[in-house]
């Protein structure tokens, strides 16, 4: 009787451990399980974020360039050497700006291809940003030649030549003359031009076109960064797969990936890179 008693007490104890070892199984898989979960919606957040942070930065672009327009539009109906030069520093600040503007929606565009959210509402909001841009050259076309309709440009010039008459130093406008050629064509020397994109983008852009790339007169080089190359030498492809398509020397660059495994090229050789060609086409997926 009392060995009966003994099995029953031993095969309860064996019960009550299988079932502590499998709540403690079961427990192990749930913290496992939301760990992975906080992961993925860290990593989510992180990327909305990085994406949210450009597109405002967009935003803050275009309202900015829609002031700088307004405040052009109330100048030119003034007169004089003051207002010409602000009417000049204006447009250059639109420029500049609209440039920037470009570089920030390729770079969230980039951003977007690579992310693992599903972005339909941000693609909507970048392909709308991309009219913005094209209606914006549209109106800055339609601006200048309003300008130049007014004579600003020719009353830059008429001054230019009134003051040159009236006892300028000739022998020191002849070297300002010859120094700011010089600038030019340095600046042109040194400036190159680049452009990611996948297959498809690049061959509605008529940068790939028969499977050959920049063979097409009519590529839109709109759609390309210009960069200094004294200055510019690495360029985030916000891609974990890249692949230079023009000629460069493999000597003088190379093609890292950073803690996301996106590819980032470091140009270590900027003349020897930029020797065969001043345009930079690369493919990424």
């Amino acid at each position: 009787m009392m060995k009966k008693i003994g099995f029953a007490v031993l095969a309860l104890l064996a019960l009550v451990a299988c079932k502590q070892k499998g709540d403690t199984a079961r427990e192990a898989a749930f913290i496992q399980q939301r760990d992975s979960l906080n992961r993925v919606i860290a990593q989510k957040d992180n990327e909305i974020n990085d994406m949210m942070g450009t597109l405002n930065d967009i935003e803050e672009g275009f309202r900015a360039i829609n002031e700088a327009e307004e405040r052009v539009t109330v100048v030119r109906q003034e007169e004089g050497t003051t207002a010409t030069e602000l009417i000049r520093e204006k447009m250059q600040f639109i420029q500049q700006t609209m440039q920037q503007n470009r570089e920030l929606i390729n770079k969230l565009r980039g951003q977007l291809r690579q992310s693992t959210v599903k972005g339909d509402q941000l693609r909507r909001t970048l392909d709308n940003l991309t009219r913005q841009m094209e209606e914006k050259d549209a109106q800055l076309k339609q601006l200048q030649a309003e300008l130049q309709a007014k004579d600003v440009q020719i009353g830059e010039l008429t001054e230019q030549v009134s003051d040159l008459t009236a006892n300028v130093n000739h022998l020191q406008t002849e070297t300002d003359q010859k120094s700011q050629t010089i600038s030019v064509q340095d600046k042109q020397l040194n400036t190159a031009w680049f452009v990611y994109g996948t297959k498809k983008e690049l061959k509605e852009q008529h940068i790939i076109e028969d499977g050959k790339v920049l063979n097409s007169s009519n590529f839109n080089r709109d759609y390309f960064t210009k960069i200094d190359i004294r200055v510019d030498k690495e360029i985030r492809l916000y891609s974990r797969s890249a692949k230079l398509l023009t000629a460069h020397p493999s000597s003088s660059y190379t093609l890292t990936q950073d803690a996301n495994k996106q590819y980032i090229l470091r140009i270590t050789n900027p003349q020897l890179f930029w020797s065969a060609s001043k345009y930079l086409v690369v493919l990424v997926k």
